[in-house]
């Protein structure tokens, strides 16, 4: 009699442990999302993807595994605690399944149990998916995970994010794919003050100058295609000059850049947006802005293209240009132009 009631007790203390064994695997098991988020399988199931429409079906029950598992779980946990108590009686079983409560968790999350659980999990995943579709009413019973848990959906919380995602798209996107995105969802960041070409570096004519043949090479050399026209400094502009449309060849006789000039002057405030900037452009038509701050003095001016430099993330050369650095050619160049008649003298 004592024989079998020792070999029950060490049969009993074997199942406990197998028992608890279990209860660790169960507990450690990890399903895994795809690597892909839910619209991409889609996407990819959409176009006959036979892995992605697998890798779909099983994201979308993803919950209701989770669900399996809990139920399991507190299955393993009471079975532990009944052959707790009659391997080592009612008050030291209880003792030991308050301990396994609370460390089971734990003891989970090492790692030699958790390779073994993700070993057993993927042998098992094909029928344990099979089973939820053979029941779908026992396991929505069960159901204790919300359904949205297996959906791994691709959440973007802010554009810094979003910027960090596609500089890390290698392979997905090119690198010139990759500058056009990133600098595009900084664009209504940027603000005027960042591209413009500084006061310093703007080339202009005063109103009064004969534009001959000489006058006219000596502007084409700034390199730009646009210059603003001054009455007596740079902080008095009174029209713009359109060199593209002068060819020193067709000027018989010189005449004022005044007579040549556009009259209309389009401003901004440096520290406007370049996406004011460009419905600005877009408004007026015109291709140049001057650039005042909050004394209505000239800081700088900013062109069409500069804008959509910032937005491309590239320098755009026109056909009309003649340097790689338009703004390394102006801060070359003598700047008393820009001074008034005044200062000239001093």
């Amino acid at each position: 009699m004592g024989y079998n009631s020792g070999g029950m007790s060490i049969y009993l203390l074997i199942l406990t442990v197998l028992a608890f064994i279990l209860l660790l695997i169960l507990a450690a098991i990890r399903p895994h999302h795809s690597t892909l988020n839910i619209f991409e399988l889609e996407r990819r199931a959409g176009i006959g993807d036979s892995y992605a429409e697998k890798a779909l079906e099983r994201e979308k029950m993803l919950g209701d595994v989770i669900s399996l598992q809990r139920v399991l779980i507190a299955i393993m946990q009471v079975i532990v605690f009944i052959l707790a108590e009659l391997a080592f009686g009612f008050y030291f079983g209880i003792f030991m399944a308050f301990v396994v409560a609370l460390v089971y968790g734990s003891i989970a999350r090492l790692g030699i149990i958790k390779k073994m659980a993700q070993k057993l999990y993927i042998r098992c995943e094909k029928y344990v998916l099979k089973f939820i579709k053979k029941a779908p009413l026992l396991v929505k019973f069960l159901r204790s995970a919300p359904m949205s848990t297996g959906l791994h959906v691709l959440h973007i919380d802010s554009r810094q994010e979003l910027q960090h995602l596609v500089a890390e798209s290698d392979g997905v996107l090119t690198p010139e794919e990759k500058k056009l995105i990133v600098n595009s969802l900084s664009f209504n960041d940027q603000l005027v003050r960042k591209v413009m070409t500084p006061v310093d570096s703007i080339a202009s004519v005063k109103k009064s100058e004969f534009l001959g043949p000489l006058t006219l090479n000596d502007l084409h050399q700034t390199g730009f295609t646009k210059l603003p026209v001054i009455s007596s400094d740079i902080n008095h502009i009174v029209g713009i000059l359109h060199l593209e449309g002068l060819l020193a060849l067709d000027i018989k006789r010189s005449t004022t850049a005044e007579k040549l000039m556009e009259p209309k002057v389009y401003y901004i405030h440096q520290n406007q947006t370049l996406q004011h900037a460009l419905t600005e452009f877009l408004s007026t038509r015109h291709y140049l802005l001057i650039v005042i701050n909050e004394d209505r003095q000239t800081v700088g001016l900013l062109t069409l293209t500069d804008v959509i430099e910032a937005l491309i993330g590239r320098k755009i050369v026109d056909e009309f240009d003649n340097h790689d650095n338009l703004r390394a050619v102006a801060m070359r160049r003598p700047h008393g132009n820009n001074q008034s008649e005044k200062q000239g003298e001093v």
